[in-house]
């Protein structure tokens, strides 16, 4: 479950998310729609721990989700599917997120084949359409 409280995240002068409250409960397909600069993505980077927020509290089942040693192991997020280095093979990506997370190595290659990448495992990701690196990183 994700519990949000009392969300602020200020830069500067400008208030990007103020006083946001919510629960997504488990089992359950929960949309986080709003315009461009509505901080959807600001929300998301602190309930994964990415900013800090200005107050307010974020828990992921129970406990900041910052706190856990291996996070791929209990949330999967994707908030920009470009921001990977262009210069790793898709498997070589994915082998430094097992590994760093204690997946064990024999899941890259299941997930590639579930995202239809099986072909493109030893391709450097720089080269990747938007479309690959999207199912990269849902892969991820």
């Amino acid at each position: 479950m994700i519990e949000v409280n009392e969300l602020t995240k200020r830069y500067g002068a400008t208030t990007a998310v103020k006083n946001l409250s919510f629960t997504v409960r488990p089992g359950l397909v929960t949309g986080f729609l709003g315009p461009n600069g509505a901080g959807k993505s600001t929300t998301l980077r602190m309930i994964l721990g990415l900013n800090e927020p200005t107050a307010g509290s974020v828990t992921v089942d129970g406990r900041p989700f910052r706190d856990r040693p291996r996070g791929l192991r209990h949330v999967g997020a994707l908030l920009d599917a470009s921001d990977v280095h262009g210069g790793r093979t898709a498997a070589a990506h994915l082998a430094a997120l097992a590994r760093g997370n204690r997946i064990p190595r024999a899941r890259v290659d299941e997930v590639l084949r579930e995202v239809g990448l099986t072909a493109a495992a030893r391709r450097r990701i720089g080269g990747f359409s938007l479309g690959m690196k999207q199912r990269l990183g849902i892969a991820g």
